[in-house]
C-alpha cells in the first residue's frame, strides 16, 4: 500500500487535490478543476487514480460525483498522509494564494 500511496501522490495535481481533501468537505471536480487550474478529463482521471490507491472514496449527486477523504484509511496510511501534508502545506497556500 506504501508504494501505491507514494505514486499515486508522485503528481503535482493529485498532490494538489489531496491536500484540498485533507482539509475536509466534499468537492466535485469542477471544485477542484477552477482550484488546481486543470482540465475536466485530466481532473477526472487524477481522481480515479487516487480512488485506485484506497485515498479517497466518492459519491454520486445527482449529475455531480462528489470526492472526500477515504474515512477507512489504515492508520499507517493516514499517518503517511499526515506526514506528507504538514510538509510544505506552507508552500501549497501559498501557490494557491497566488493563481487566485
Amino acid at each position: 500500500m506504501l508504494e501505491r500511496t507514494l505514486a499515486a501522490l508522485a503528481e503535482p495535481t493529485r498532490l494538489g487535490a489531496m491536500r484540498i481533501l485533507w482539509g475536509g468537505g466534499e468537492y466535485c471536480v469542477c471544485e477542484l478543476m477552477e482550484r488546481l487550474g486543470a482540465s475536466q478529463s485530466r481532473m477526472s482521471r487524477h481522481m480515479a487514480t487516487l480512488r485506485a490507491a484506497g485515498l479517497i472514496v466518492d459519491r454520486r449527486d445527482r449529475q455531480w460525483v462528489r470526492y472526500r477523504l477515504n474515512p477507512d484509511l489504515a492508520p499507517d496510511t493516514h499517518a503517511l498522509l499526515a506526514a506528507i501534508m504538514a510538509v510544505g502545506s506552507d508552500d501549497a497556500d501559498n501557490n494557491e494564494r497566488s493563481a487566485a
